[in-house]
């Protein structure tokens, strides 16, 4: 802002809590901004999607609730942490200057526990709920643009992966799956004079870790481009299973 030698530069951040102004609008307005210094054009966007903890403590913090502590946790001992848990998506862009692609956020938004939106008043979305929310959101931001969206296991929610498949969204979810996650084919066609509603799954496929076990799998290699090193000799599940689970 041309500002750095004014001696009362602090009281220009007091814009952030006095002003009024909508993060909805600036996210918008930066990853447009994101998508024109750094994306060709008619190139797929990959939105990279995560939560975080912040450790804070305070009687004034009001949207803070125990969490999962992913740093303090393990396989056997689950351990929970105060603080705020923020839900970031960022645009994968790759630079000049950086062999590895970067990871550029423009949404960033606090997720609550159940009491904590109840004690506030606030209807409850989950995190997969949330993640639905804002995929809505950018695909009405960016309609000519086809979008990936990638995470960790926590976003492998068969709810998530409607949402990205309906038509008018056209989202590519690429998330990692658990060895006992529960298959299902895609629905078939409801038969004609059946009264109810119509089913949401089809039939149950075995689980991936059956497809490791079993001895007569046809596995494929496959070589991935991996921070720009090749690795080969990687395999994968059949097409049924990938497609069905959206891996």
């Amino acid at each position: 802002m041309g500002l750095s030698d004014e001696p009362q530069f602090s009281k220009y951040h007091q814009v952030f809590n006095r002003a009024k102004w909508s993060p909805w609008v600036l996210s918008k307005l930066l990853l447009a901004l994101l998508i024109k210094s750094c994306m060709p054009p008619g190139v797929a966007l990959v939105l990279l999607i995560d939560d975080t903890l912040e450790r804070r403590r305070g009687p004034k913090i009001k949207y803070k609730g125990w969490f999962r502590d992913p740093i303090r946790s393990t396989l056997k001992r689950v351990s929970t942490s105060l603080g705020l848990r923020w839900l970031c998506v960022a645009l994968a862009v790759r630079v000049p200057w950086s062999r590895p692609t970067w990871a550029l956020p423009f949404i960033l938004v606090p997720t609550l526990t159940p009491q904590v939106s109840q004690s506030l008043g606030k209807p409850h979305r989950s995190l997969v709920a949330w993640v639905q929310y804002l995929v809505v959101k950018i695909r009405r931001w960016q309609p000519d643009r086809s979008l990936i969206l990638v995470g960790d296991g926590a976003f492998a929610a068969m709810p998530l992966l409607q949402r990205c498949q309906r038509k008018h969204i056209g989202v590519t979810l690429v998330t990692r799956l658990r060895f006992d996650a529960v298959l299902h084919r895609p629905p078939g066609p409801q038969a004609k004079g059946k009264r109810g509603p119509k089913p949401k799954k089809g039939a149950r496929l075995p689980k991936p870790q059956a497809y490791l076990d079993d001895p007569t799998t046809v596995w494929t290699e496959q070589e991935v481009n991996w921070y720009a090193v090749s690795a080969s000799g990687s395999k994968s599940l059949p097409d049924s299973v990938c497609g069905t689970a959206g891996a």
